[in-house]
Parts: C-alpha cells; sequence; structure tokens
C-alpha cells in the first residue's frame, strides 16, 4: 500500500480519521477537533492544498513532535505550526478571521528559513504532534485555556492508548525512525520517551525546548536555540 499511496494520501487519511474519534475525557476538559468541527470544509480545503503541495511523494521523512494543537492555531487550521497568513497564501483558502499567528510559527519560520526554505524542510520532516486534537480546560472564571495531555493525571489516564495509537498511526505515514525530534524537552519529552521505551517507535528521540519558551523567556538567547533546531534537524543551512 505505500507504494501506491503518497505521503499526502497517508496524512490525510489519518486526518479523516481523527475527524471520527470522540474522546471521554474527564470533567473540565474538552476536545477540539478541527476535523469535524464547524470550518471542516475550510480546514479540509487548507490540509489538502498544504499536503498536495508539499507531500505528493513516498519519500521517508522523521517527525518533529509537538505535546498538542494550539486552540486558536492548528487545532483551528489543521497544519501543525504553521502560519496563519502563510497558509492563505500557499492554498489560496481564505484564512482570516479564524487562526492567527502564533509566536511559535514565528520562531519556525525562521529556523526552517536557514535550513533551506520550506520545500526542503518538509521534504526531510513532517510536523505533527503526540496529542494530534486540541485540548482546552476550563478556568476558575468558566473560560477556555489551552491545555496539554500531561497536565492533568487523570486526563492523561484518558488519552493514553489513543495517544499511543495515534503514533503508530503517524509511523504508517512512511517515517523514517531513526531520529525524532520532540519540541518540548520537558513533560512531552518524558512521556514520549516513556512510550518509546515500551514500544520502540525511534532509535532515538531528540528533545528540543518550544519556541513559546524561547521567545517569551530567553529572546536573547535565540540564536543559540535555533542553532540547537538546526543541528538537531542535520543542517546548519546554507
Amino acid at each position: 500500500m505505500p507504494g501506491q499511496t503518497t505521503v499526502a494520501d497517508r496524512i490525510l487519511q489519518f486526518n479523516a480519521e481523527l475527524a471520527e474519534t470522540t474522546l471521554e475525557l474527564p470533567a473540565g476538559f474538552t476536545v477540539i477537533n478541527p476535523f469535524s468541527g464547524p470550518l471542516t470544509d475550510r480546514v479540509r480545503e487548507v490540509t489538502t492544498a498544504f499536503y498536495r503541495k508539499y507531500y505528493a511523494d513516498d519519500r521517508p521523512r522523521r517527525l518533529v513532535l509537538g505535546s498538542s494543537p494550539a486552540r486558536r492555531g492548528t487545532a483551528v487550521t489543521g497544519v501543525p505550526f504553521e502560519d496563519a497568513s502563510f497558509l492563505e497564501s500557499v492554498t489560496g483558502v481564505d484564512v482570516d478571521g479564524y487562526a492567527v499567528s502564533r509566536p511559535s510559527a514565528g520562531f519556525l519560520h525562521d529556523v526552517i528559513s536557514l535550513y533551506g526554505g520550506r520545500d526542503k524542510f518538509y521534504a526531510d520532516f513532517v510536523m505533527s504532534f503526540v496529542c494530534p486534537l486540541g485540548l482546552v480546560r476550563t478556568g476558575p472564571k468558566g473560560n477556555e485555556v489551552n491545555c496539554n495531555y500531561y497536565e492533568n493525571k487523570t486526563l492523561l489516564k484518558a488519552l493514553r492508548s489513543f495517544l499511543v495509537d495515534s503514533l503508530k498511526r503517524q509511523l504508517s505515514f512512511g517515517i523514517d525512525t531513526s531520529a525524532c525530534c520532540c519540541i518540548g524537552s520537558g513533560e512531552n519529552f518524558t512521556f514520549l520517551s516513556t512510550v518509546n521505551e515500551e514500544e520502540g517507535f525511534f532509535e532515538k528521540i531528540v528533545p528540543l525546548e518550544h519556541p513559546r519558551y524561547i521567545t517569551q523567556y530567553n529572546g536573547d538567547r535565540k540564536e543559540e536555540f535555533v542553532n540547537k533546531y538546526l543541528s538537531a534537524f542535520g543542517e546548519q543551512g546554507d
């Protein structure tokens, strides 16, 4: 089957399967599923155009895994870590008003540019998440705030089988398992490493600090972290 389909086909099929996913979560936690939400048609247009552009081949790629989509970013657009304005320009789909540019996307844009640009980067990597659906929790004032799968032990227990199964399914994209880059050097790396010890998904996992941590708290060290990302990706740019 891998020889008869492209990486784009497999990723889009995975997204279609996510659209049918329902999860039983503890009280106070909610799933944001861009593939079955109110903007499903537009998300399908964006993701189809994006993946057909960059993944219309059968080339093995390495995974870059974040924790879970941000509620106003990937959890809405369906494309991991990408800037909304870029998605609009590359797909021709109007995304104004339903997604915002995130600091993470800006940092990664700079890294990808130094790597050699999006064509080169996406030929080598697939950006995704350990938890491919967005999560929010109800705050003290009744408002919804971003939530990571590992923030609550009860939540993690409820999600664990889904997370492991999602990782297995993402490997079926045709992934080079010699190394995986993990965005989030704390809890995300810890959980992914634990699962990897049990399942043997990757030969090694390389932890990377989250772009939000870099941009908000270590902006003066940005060049240091950019070089760390480039080293992890195996390129120092031209």
